[in-house]
Order: C-alpha cells, then structure tokens, then sequence
C-alpha cells in the first residue's frame, strides 16, 4: 500500500513538474510571439511615416494654397464634423475591444462575447463611414490632386489596416468560441488588441492632418 501511494505521489509531483513545465515554455513562447508582433506594428510605423511625412513636404513646400486651388477655384475643406463622428466611433471600438480582452481575463465570456461583438461592429460602422466619406468629397481622386491623392491614399492604407483587423477580430472571436485560449493563455486576444489600439494612434494623427491642421 506504501508503495501505491508513493507511486500516486510521484506522478502527482511528476504531472505538477510537467505542467510547470508547460507554463514556461508558454511564456517564453509567448515573449517572443510579442516582440515580434511589435516589430511588425512598429514597421508599420515606418510606413505611416513615410507617406505622413512626404504629405507634410508637399503640404508646405509644393502647393501656395491648402486644399490647392484647382481649375481656377479652391478645393472645399473636407467634413470635419462628419469625420469627428466616424472618429468617436472608431476610438469606441478601441475602448470595447479592451473591455473585451479584461472580460476574457476574468473569464467572464459573456461579457467578452458582447465587448467583442461590439468592437467588431463598430469597426464596420467606421469602414462604411469612411466609404460614406469617399464617395462625398469634393475633392478629386488619387489622380487629380495632390490634395486628393494624399488624402485616399493615407486614409484608403488606413482603412485597409481597420478592415484586416475587423477579420482579424472575426477570427480571434472564432477562435475563443471553439477553447483555443483560456484566462491563462490568450495571447491572440493580446495581439488582436494590441493592433485595434494601433489602428486607433494611426488614426489620430491623419484625423489632424486632414481634417484640423
């Protein structure tokens, strides 16, 4: 019977020792999944960057006028008041998607799945604003000016960045239905946040350039 029970406490201390195990491989694992995840949002900075900076070089330097005078006549400012409200809703979704991961951690799903659900709308309210936006502005194309062509292609690369986290959202969301991550595990949920926030920054400084300076 002695020897039963130090069998048992054995492999009680042998699954205890594996489950540790487990935990710090996790971890480590994890630390770099996250570091490489900044890397890539930080080279997408360096993108952002780019194209902020050679917007602001055109700005000051090219056109006399700002929006430039086309044909004869001043392109009309675009509607601030309108990109103010498609700006509370994206900043929204930023504040539900962190809702969203907290709840998770507290594994409290409903809340999570509501917090969730929401950003992921919220999300598609901004991307249908901003073609609401587009198809409005008086403004030409990318080919007419340089006022609109900054203008789609900074906002259309941002907008491309929102609808890749709206899928990306949609999968995570999948995912957390389905038991791939747990309240200790959920790196994925991590990085899902990590990148809406993102999107948010971005947005915060393309909203001054257009629509405020």
């Amino acid at each position: 019977m002695s020897v039963s029970i130090a069998k048992q406490g054995y492999s009680l201390g042998h699954g205890h020792d594996e489950d540790a195990h487990e935990q710090v491989i996790y971890q480590e694992t994890r630390d770099m999944r996250l570091l490489g995840f900044v890397l890539f949002l930080c080279s997408d900075v360096v993108l952002f960057s780019a194209f902020i900076f050679a917007y602001i070089y055109l700005r000051t330097t090219v056109a006399p006028a700002w929006p430039p005078i086309v044909g004869g006549h001043q392109l009309p400012r675009l509607d601030t008041a309108f990109a103010t409200v498609n700006s509370v809703v994206l900043f929204g979704s930023g504040v539900t998607m962190h809702y969203a991961l907290e709840n998770f951690k507290h594994a409290k799903l409903r809340g999570f799945n509501a917090f969730m659900g929401l950003t992921i709308v919220l999300g598609t309210m901004f991307l249908l604003g901003q073609g609401y936006e587009y198809a409005h502005a008086q403004i030409g194309g990318w080919s007419g000016n340089i006022f609109g062509a900054s203008f789609f292609t900074l906002t259309g690369m941002h907008g491309f960045h929102v609808f890749a986290g709206v899928v990306y959202l949609l999968v995570l969301w999948y995912q957390a239905s389905r038991g791939v991550y747990t309240k200790e595990r959920y790196f994925g949920l991590t990085a899902g946040t990590l990148y809406w926030h993102f999107v948010d920054v971005i947005w915060v400084g393309l909203f001054f350039l257009f629509y405020l300076w």
